[in-house]
C-alpha cells in the first residue's frame, strides 16, 4: 500500500508542481500583496505591511473607493447580461442543430463553433468599425427599418450593451456545443415515453428537456460567469473605460491602478476582492442548484 501512494504521489508530483508554481504562488503572492504597501516598481521586498488599509480603501468614500466600486457594477451588469443572452441562444441553437433532419447542421456547428476561436483582439477591432456611427454597418441596417443611427459605443447608455454583444457573438458557439453534448446524453426513450403520454411541442421541451440539462446549463453558467469577469480586450482595444466609466470592468481598472498608476498594494486588494465575490457567487450557485435537486 505504501508503494502505491508512493508511485501515486510520484506521477501526480509533475503536474501538482506546475499547479503550484503557476496558480497557488501567484495566489498567495497577490493576497500578501493586497495588505501592503507595494509599488510595481520596486522589488517586493520594499513592500509594508500595513493591514486591512487597501481594503478600507476601495471600500470607502473616496475616488478610489467610488471608482472601485463603479468597476465592480459594472462587471456584474456585464456578467449578468452576459449569461441571460448566451444561455438562451445557446439552447435555441443547440436544439435547433441537434435535430438530425436539419440540413446543414454540421456546417452550422462548424461556423458558430468558428467564432470561438477568433482571437479577442480580432474580434474587438472589427466590432470597433461596424459599430461606428458614420459609415458603421450596424447603422446603415438601422436604416433600412427606419431607425436612426445609435451611438452604440459613443454612449454611457450604449457602451456596456455594445460590449456585452460583442462578447455574445464569440461566446455563444462554444456553449452551443456544451449544450449539443447535454442533449446528447438525453436518452431518446424518455421523448417517446413523453410523447405516447401526450406531451408535445412546448411541454416536452419545458418539462422534459430542460430539467434534464440542468446540469450541462449550470457549468455553461458558471463558465459563462468566469469568462464574463474576466473581459479586458474589448474595453482595452475599444473604449479605454469610457464613455464616463461606462465599460471601466474590474479587470481593467486593476490593471489602470496596479500597473499604470504603479500601486501594486492597491491592485492586489481589488484583485483579492474580486476572487473572493467570484468564489462566493459560484458557490451559491451550486449550493441553490444542490438544494433544488434534493426537492
Amino acid at each position: 500500500m505504501i508503494g502505491l501512494r508512493k508511485s501515486i504521489f510520484a506521477m501526480l508530483a509533475p503536474g501538482l508542481g506546475l499547479i503550484a508554481v503557476f496558480i497557488l504562488v501567484p495566489i498567495a503572492l497577490t493576497v500578501w500583496l493586497a495588505f501592503t504597501k507595494w509599488s510595481v516598481q520596486t522589488p517586493f521586498s520594499s513592500a509594508t505591511f500595513i493591514g486591512l488599509d487597501n481594503f478600507r480603501e476601495i471600500f470607502g468614500s473616496t475616488s478610489v473607493g467610488r471608482d472601485f466600486k463603479g468597476a465592480m457594477i459594472n462587471t456584474a451588469l456585464y456578467s449578468v447580461l452576459s449569461i441571460v443572452l448566451i444561455l438562451p441562444l445557446s439552447v435555441v441553437f443547440g436544439m435547433l442543430i441537434h435535430q438530425a433532419e436539419l440540413k446543414g447542421a454540421n456546417l452550422l456547428r462548424t461556423i458558430l463553433f468558428a467564432t470561438y476561436m477568433v482571437p479577442m483582439i480580432a474580434v474587438a477591432l472589427v466590432f470597433s468599425k461596424l459599430y461606428s456611427p458614420t459609415e458603421g454597418p450596424f447603422n446603415q441596417i438601422l436604416s433600412w427599418v427606419g431607425i436612426g443611427p445609435q451611438p452604440w459605443l459613443s454612449s454611457p447608455d450604449t457602451a456596456l450593451v455594445s460590449i456585452v454583444l460583442l462578447n455574445v457573438w464569440q461566446q455563444v458557439g462554444y456553449f452551443t456545443i456544451l449544450i449539443i453534448a447535454g442533449l446528447t446524453q438525453i436518452p431518446t426513450s424518455i421523448y417517446e415515453a413523453a410523447r405516447m403520454d401526450g406531451a408535445r411541442g412546448p411541454a416536452l421541451f419545458g418539462y422534459m428537456t430542460l430539467p434534464l440539462l440542468r446540469r450541462t446549463l449550470l457549468f455553461s453558467a458558471v463558465i459563462a460567469l468566469i469568462n464574463a469577469v474576466q473581459v479586458f480586450e474589448p474595453v482595452a482595444l475599444i473604449t479605454q473605460g469610457g464613455p464616463v466609466g461606462s465599460t471601466n470592468v474590474m479587470t481593467y481598472h486593476i490593471r489602470r491602478v496596479g500597473i499604470e498608476r504603479a500601486q501594486g498594494g492597491l491592485g492586489s486588494a481589488m484583485s483579492v476582492t474580486l476572487l473572493l465575490a467570484l468564489v462566493i457567487t459560484v458557490t451559491a450557485v451550486f449550493a441553490f442548484a444542490r438544494r433544488e435537486d434534493r426537492r
